[in-house]
């Protein structure tokens, strides 16, 4: 697989910065989600065990419209630009938060809710299926060659920016009101607040800059026709390793992360505040360790750290949701790990995956690629842990879930070719080489 070099030329850092800052949105709708799963469960559909797995189903059910998303927008992106698919998915994101506040509940019109919240929960999918491999590209585009790792991993840290102000806002407003208040009107104020929040960013949006490395095929007149069919005639292989790269960032994430205070609240570890109160410290968390992962893939390369992660993945997490059944400092414990080797994963996921492709179909790969196996292994995987605890009865299966993955993906790792371009040129020192 041979790759176009990215263009020399870098994005001014405001551009960047409204790039990576704009993840904010779409991790904040999806985790306040999952954050708010016990909630919404009694809101919409009638609340109790079945409730809680109906609502986690409905979140899988619309998890798979992310890649359906992610073709379409990848197509858009990959024909007519990177700031074109970004604005696009950006205002559907924001009419779809708006309508998630105005929603009836269960109480209201019965089952009908429940149905109206995974319909929007099917379009707010679709459109993030495109907005985060657009904003991924748009970075690994518009930074320069030595620090594509820690830009793009940016993007990684602002999503737990907006896990974090998910999780924040949730435990203000659970904190805030009772729980008949919560269930009748008071779960609308952390959409409201997304919608708000997403409407600002598309506004900011609209001022930037499109990617040089778009504007450098369409000097060239380099823009795949049909960007579909151009990535599955000459990138399989790549979009194999991007497959794999995400599989695993996608199971650690929503699994170590995200699934975790569902989790916590269903084995009475902790209460629905202090689950989300400590979803909070292990954000900040997150945020910290996620540039650094970033940095270091710059210095020593992507495949070593995913290697390391990769067995980190195989070797911690049962006995993280082992130790997390215990009181709240041992809870606290586990669940900082987790979102630590969540966050390090999707860090060096998001350029190791991008860098799998060149600029041309370079969205379109990362659609049948990396969102496929968010699809997968993110969406459908909060639903199977909770699953099979229910039918096991062991509290450490969803652990053991993410050490399968870890264990098959780590062959892929181990064949993995370099991509960052500082130990390239090391071991090849023709200038910026392209990736093959």
């Amino acid at each position: 697989m041979q790759a176009s070099p990215l263009s020399a030329r870098s994005l001014p850092t405001r551009s960047l910065a409204v790039a990576a800052l704009s993840t904010i949105v779409e991790w904040y709708d999806f985790t306040l989600y999952l954050y708010f799963a016990t909630v919404l469960s009694r809101t919409f559909f009638g609340g109790g065990a079945v409730g809680l797995g109906d609502a986690l189903a409905g979140f899988a059910l619309a998890y798979l419209m992310r890649p359906v998303g992610a073709i379409v927008f990848g197509h858009i992106g990959d024909r007519y630009g990177r700031r074109v698919t970004m604005l696009l998915s950006m205002g559907m994101m924001t009419a779809a938060m708006l309508a998630t506040a105005m929603l009836p509940t269960h109480a209201q019109v019965g089952p009908l809710a429940g149905w109206l919240m995974i319909g929007l929960r099917c379009v707010m999918a679709f459109s993030v299926g495109g907005e985060y491999t657009g904003v991924v590209a748009y970075l690994l585009e518009g930074a320069r060659a030595g620090r594509r790792g820690f830009v793009t991993s940016l993007a990684s840290a602002a999503s737990e920016v907006g896990a974090l102000l998910a999780a924040g806002v949730s435990a203000i407003t659970v904190a805030s009101l009772d729980t008949r208040s919560l269930t009748d009107w008071g779960w609308r104020i952390p959409f409201l607040v997304g919608a708000v929040l997403a409407g600002v960013i598309l506004l900011a949006r609209s001022t930037m800059e499109e990617s040089p490395d778009f504007l450098r095929q369409q000097a060239q007149a380099a823009t795949p026709t049909n960007p579909l069919t151009h990535s599955l005639r000459h990138h399989r292989a790549a979009i194999g390793r991007g497959f794999a790269i995400s599989a695993l960032g996608s199971i650690t994430y929503y699994v170590g992360i995200t699934y975790v205070p569902s989790f916590l609240s269903a084995m009475g570890t902790t209460g629905e505040r202090d689950a989300l109160w400590l979803s909070t410290l292990a954000a900040l968390a997150v945020i910290l360790v996620t540039p650094l992962v970033g940095w270091l893939t710059d210095r020593v390369g992507r495949r070593p750290v995913l290697i390391a992660l990769a067995l980190a993945g195989a070797l911690l997490p049962t006995a993280m949701f082992l130790l997390m059944q215990g009181g709240f400092g041992v809870a606290l414990a586990g669940a900082v790990v987790l979102a630590c080797l969540g966050g390090a994963v999707s860090a060096v996921g998001a350029v190791a995956t991008a860098e799998q492709f060149p600029g041309e179909g370079r969205l379109s790969g990362l659609a049948f690629g990396a969102t496929s196996a968010t699809a997968l292994f993110g969406g459908l995987t909060p639903w199977l842990a909770h699953w099979l605890i229910e039918r096991s009865g062991w509290a450490p299966a969803p652990g053991a879930m993410i050490a399968l993955v870890a264990l098959c993906v780590l062959p892929v790792l181990l064949t993995l070719p370099e991509t960052a371009p500082r130990i390239r040129k090391k071991a090849d020192p023709s200038p910026d080489r392209p990736f093959s």
